[in-house]
């Protein structure tokens, strides 16, 4: 941004001299910022893609699969694991689609709907990470509690306690707490990641909208 700022201070000096060729250059030094960031924005979430497989291939084995079996979620895990992957690349679709819309966009108008759909591609995309852990952590203890190795132990537990509705109500809390907190350092993780860049385009929005006028 220091680029734009010291043209835009530069273009305010000049008290009028040469206005539209001055507009033009400065639109032309958004457009290439906005691009740039959009463009990053592509690259993250096909590193961001790449990284979670990686990580589910490297983690992938036997024990894991008995334990899914055996909690019951077999065929849950494969069908939102391909609902997954097919969502995160249609996203990744829609970033590169996103970057080519802005990088050839003609007019700062166009510039600002273009920016507005960008933001609202990552909104949607962090919601729908954030929403597919929340199932998976979800359904994981779901399947722990009343297939897991401990399943048994966990039920005599709630007999033996006297009040079985309290000791549900606790175990549920105390899940849904943790999950939470996941949830929470996820939307953490995406604030700085992605907010960074965000910030940067509103930035640039609110200096079109500035042109427009």
């Amino acid at each position: 941004m220091k680029e734009l700022d010291k043209f835009k201070e530069d273009w305010k000096s000049r008290e009028g001299n040469y206005p539209k060729l001055d507009k033009d250059a400065l639109y032309q030094l958004i457009l290439k910022r906005s691009s740039s960031i959009v463009k990053w924005l592509y690259y993250i979430s096909i590193a961001e893609f790449v990284f979670w497989t990686s990580m589910s291939v490297l983690s992938h084995d036997s024990k894991t699969d008995e334990l899914i079996e055996q909690m019951h979620l077999s065929v849950f895990i494969k069908v939102l694991t391909v609902v997954n992957y097919l969502v995160l690349l249609y996203f990744i679709y829609l970033f590169y689609k996103n970057y080519k819309r802005v990088s050839f966009t003609s007019s700062s108008k166009e510039l600002i709907e273009r920016i507005l759909k960008v933001k609202k591609t990552v909104t949607q995309y962090v919601w729908f990470n954030l929403s597919i852990l929340g199932i998976s952590l979800l359904a994981g203890f779901f399947g722990l509690i009343h297939y897991g190795p401990e399943s048994e132990k966990i039920f005599s537990m709630a007999a033996e306690n006297g009040n079985s509705i309290g000791f549900w109500l606790l175990l549920t809390a105390v899940c849904l707490l943790f999950i939470g907190v996941i949830l929470f350092l996820l939307w953490g993780f995406y604030k700085i990641l992605y907010g960074i860049l965000l910030k940067k385009l509103k930035n640039n929005h609110h200096e079109l909208k500035k042109l427009e006028h």
